[in-house]
């Protein structure tokens, strides 16, 4: 007999049993519920995307007959307004919707026949539509003679027995003639050339494209402007190293078309120099007895050096063609006792004399005879020509700007400089955009030329401060990129002005390197690659400005 304990146990363990059995049986027949319940909802999915996919078949037929069965007066009022290309488009249309479509062998072949007529009928339509004269004329062939011993065609002749050529042979002579004096054929005068540039540039456009999306690298530049702030710069040798003036040197100035620069000054001479950067060779040099030059000056040919001097009335005309030195002593109707300044015009026809009292005598270039007299309120001080030498713009010391007109001689403005007390230097840009004018105060005030045409108190544009002494020079360069200013009494007072932002570079001058002391005269190169300095110690301080590449 078993203990009541051991009883209770038993039937416990009897009765999880049991349950546990139940719940396996629940877990069962609810799987199997899922199942029986899941298969309908499948099918009865399927039936409805098949539903569904016979209504968008049925849509779409609907669509197709009614776009394929639109009647003809429908069809007329479409191609009155959209044109025919619409029943080709429907057309178009409708073969996509209804699908693509397998071509037999035989049709195949067939297109692959019109193909091959097209290329013959487009051969044949090229053939019809190439160009012919619109009109012949049977006069125009004949043969017709030229009378070759006109003076105008007596340079065609190349023996005395061309006394006639036929019109042909004149024009393969004129032709001929043209093509040595240009130097070959033209670019736009070789028709086939032009065809073939218009075909290889397309083409390689497409290549370089190409080429540059497949590189890396860096493709940006440096910008053709010249940048402010630092001026990129080297120093060179002085340009007159094989022969420094022996005093104050008065003038420097480069050559307008030779990489040469001509320096002048008190010590009676005028010297010439290639300007290479390095030696800076001695071309030549000529003395000039008992005149110290106040100023010399090229020609604009460049054939000519004009000089001045401090204490005389008549100036010298160097010709370095023939090697002669000329005086002219005297030219009449100019009454002065000293000629010192003086203008040479851009176009090379004028030169004109600043005389005193006011007084400016105009002279032809070319005889050195006067042309006519012009005269200033009070006493002009400096003087410059426009670039198209249409106009003069006189500086007097109580600080007004005249503004004459060289044909007719008049006076067609006049403004005041602001804030000037005495005048004492102008300068014109290049570009003919801005005027310099530089007072006793050191201002440089910097003027628009439109602005200067019509105001009386014009307002400048930039007002330059930098020099605390008189601005007795200031020129621009060639590009208009830079305008320099200096003073002739302080050390070391030349300032570069960055024209398009009007800032001055700080690195010139060079900080604690006293080399420019004085200066007298600037000037730049003809492209603006070298900038050179006179000062008083005989020297022509030459810079070589690096963002030029030529001289």
């Amino acid at each position: 007999m078993r203990p009541a304990g051991a009883a209770r146990s038993g039937r416990a363990a009897a009765g999880k049993k049991k349950r546990t059995n139940k719940t396996i049986t629940k877990i069962k027949k609810m799987r199997t519920v899922k199942k029986k319940v899941k298969q309908p909802l499948v099918e009865i999915a399927e039936r409805e995307a098949a539903k569904q996919a016979a209504a968008e078949a049925a849509r779409r037929a609907r669509n197709l007959k009614m776009l394929s069965g639109s009647t003809g007066a429908e069809r007329d009022l479409e191609e009155l307004v959209f044109g025919d290309s619409v029943n080709v488009e429907e057309d178009e249309l409708l073969q996509r919707l209804a699908g693509p479509q397998r071509l037999s062998a035989a049709e195949q072949k067939g297109l692959r026949g019109d193909s091959s007529d097209s290329e013959v009928e487009n051969e044949a339509k090229s053939e019809i539509l190439s160009k012919k004269p619109a009109w012949v004329d049977e006069d125009d062939e004949a043969e017709e003679n030229v009378d070759m011993t006109h003076r105008y065609r007596k340079d065609f002749m190349k023996s005395d027995a061309e006394k006639t050529l036929t019109k042909k042979k004149l024009k393969r002579r004129l032709e001929e003639q043209f093509q040595r004096a240009m130097g070959g054929v033209p670019a736009w005068a070789d028709l086939e050339n032009k065809k073939k540039s218009k075909r290889t540039s397309s083409d390689s456009d497409s290549d370089e494209e190409d080429d540059l999306l497949c590189r890396t690298g860096n493709f940006i530049t440096n910008s053709e402007s010249l940048p402010k702030g630092i001026l990129k710069m080297g120093i060179c040798l002085p340009a007159n190293q094989e022969r420094f003036a022996n005093g104050k040197l008065a003038t420097v100035q480069f050559h307008p078309s030779a990489q040469v620069v001509m320096t002048a000054g008190h010590d009676r001479s005028v010297s010439l120099f290639q300007v290479d950067g390095v030696r800076n060779p001695k071309i030549q040099s000529i003395y000039l007895e008992n005149f110290p030059i106040y100023k010399a000056c090229f020609s604009v040919d460049g054939e000519q050096v004009i000089a001045t001097g401090t204490h005389h009335r008549l100036f010298f005309v160097y010709d370095m063609m023939s090697g002669s030195i000329t005086p002219i002593e005297k030219v009449r109707g100019v009454e002065e006792r000293f000629l010192r300044n003086f203008e040479v015009s851009p176009d090379g026809s004028l030169m004109l004399l600043t005389g005193t009292s006011g007084y400016l005598h105009l002279l032809s270039m070319k005889t050195k005879e006067l042309i006519s007299t012009m005269k200033v309120n009070g006493r002009c001080t400096a003087s410059a020509f426009t670039p198209d030498s249409s106009k003069i713009y006189s500086y007097s010391k109580e600080g007004e700007v005249f503004i004459w007109d060289v044909r007719s001689r008049k006076c067609l403005h006049k403004f005041e400089d602001e804030g000037c007390l005495e005048g004492k230097c102008i300068a014109v840009s290049k570009n003919n955009q801005y005027v310099a004018c530089g007072s006793a105060s050191g201002v440089v005030n910097l003027y628009t030329t439109d602005v200067c045409l019509k105001e009386n108190n014009p307002k400048p544009v930039k007002a330059i401060m930098n020099l605390v002494t008189s601005a007795t020079c200031v020129t621009f360069n060639p590009t208009t990129e830079i305008l320099a200013v200096a003073s002739r009494e302080a050390d070391e007072a030349v300032k570069l002005v960055h024209i398009p932002s009007y800032t001055v570079f700080s690195n010139f001058p060079v900080f604690r390197r006293k080399q420019i002391y004085l200066a007298q005269s600037m000037d730049f190169s003809p492209r603006s690659g070298y900038f050179s300095i006179a000062n008083n110690k005989g020297k022509a301080l030459l810079f070589r400005l690096k963002h030029y590449s030529d001289f």
